[in-house]
Parts: C-alpha cells; structure tokens; sequence
C-alpha cells in the first residue's frame, strides 16, 4: 500500500498478491486506497494480501545443539525473546524441539512453561500459555541416547514453533479507520482487532 502523502504519517507496507472479495469497489481502491464494499451476509474474507520485505517476528529464538560423541549425548540450549511490546502477551504458544529417533530420556529445565519428551512425535514439546511481550526464556535439556549398532548421522529436523499474539501485526498492516454507512437506522458496533498466528514457523538447527 502506498505511502501517506503527509509527513505525520508512517511509510506504506509494500504488499504483494494482493486480492479483494468481490464486493469490493476496486475503482476507489485504485483511486485513494480506501477499501470500500457493501458485506455480504456471515462472515467472509476481506483483503488477502503477502509481505515480504521488513516484517516484524514476534520472536526470535537462538539454538545451541551439541552432539557428545563416544558418549550417546545431546545437549540442548535455547533462548527465546519476544520481540513485541511489552503490553501484549503471546498465547498458546508450542515449540517442538526434535530429538534423535534414539532417544531413551531426557532432563529438562525451563525458566517457564511446560516441557516434556514425547516419543511419538521424537521431539521435546514446550508449551507456554502467555508469553510477555519483551521478556525471554531460556531452555535447556540433557539428552541421552540408546547406542546403536550402525552410527548414521542425525539430520537435525527444523524446530517447529505454533502461537498466537493479539493486537500485533507483523506485516505492519493496520486500519486506519473504519466507517459504517447505514440508511436503514441498523444499530452497528464498530471494532478493529488484530492478531498474529504462525503458518510454518521453523528455526533451522
């Protein structure tokens, strides 16, 4: 979306494929880059548009893992930091940390949240239920191994991170205003909310 001609105004967001609903005036939008559309009935998708340059991750997390060989051992360490202000919280937030397809324990530290080792998914599964905005968290984790009686190398699977964060955007698309024009003297409530969800959320390790 282009930029506001006033200096008071923050830069446009520059997005790509950008598709409307057909009740969409595109004329208007063309015009001012307003979005005007008379709704249909239920709910329905508006706008769907992609960012790929300047967008704001919610999180930034930094993984260590150290392989112990001759010793059937895995040590893991890792920090993460929301990168969102510190009024907002993240919610149901899950990281699946993988772990070899050997593995027979581990030992796990978490400064907060839940974490525990399930064999089905061969992943150490970390659940927070609020993260604050600003903070970081650290985990760490012993692993040990069952020896094997060919060493094949472990291919170090992504980790996998799920959450939701509300009223945070991280392409920095935001309405400006929303104006309801009704004849007919329906009352309507306005309000705009937003919130961030993770699609494929991976951290190579």
């Amino acid at each position: 979306i282009e930029k506001e001609s006033s200096q008071n105004r923050k830069p446009g967001v520059e997005i790509d494929d950008c598709t409307f609903h057909r009740c969409v005036r595109l004329g208007k939008f063309d015009a001012d880059r307003t979005i005007t559309f008379i709704p249909p009935d239920g709910e329905f998708e508006l706008m769907r548009y992609r960012v790929t340059d300047n967008i704001n991750l919610p999180f930034r997390i930094i993984p260590i893992f150290r392989e112990h060989q001759g010793q059937n051992r895995l040590s893991i360490n890792m920090k993460v930091i929301a990168n969102f202000a510190s009024t907002l919280f993240a919610t149901h937030v899950v990281v699946k940390i993988p772990v070899p397809k050997n593995t027979a324990k581990t030992k796990i530290k978490t400064s907060f949240g839940r974490a525990k080792y399930e064999p089905e998914q061969h992943a150490i599964v970390w659940r927070v239920k609020r993260f604050p905005g600003c903070s970081e968290c650290v985990f760490g984790a012993d692993v040990d191994l069952m020896p094997t009686v060919r060493h094949k190398a472990w291919s170090r699977p992504p980790i996998n991170v799920d959450f939701q964060v509300p009223m945070f955007t991280a392409s920095g698309v935001h309405v400006r205003f929303l104006r309801v024009y009704d004849k007919s003297g329906y009352h309507t409530n306005r309000w705009v909310r937003y919130i961030t969800k993770a699609g494929g959320y991976q951290v190579r390790i």
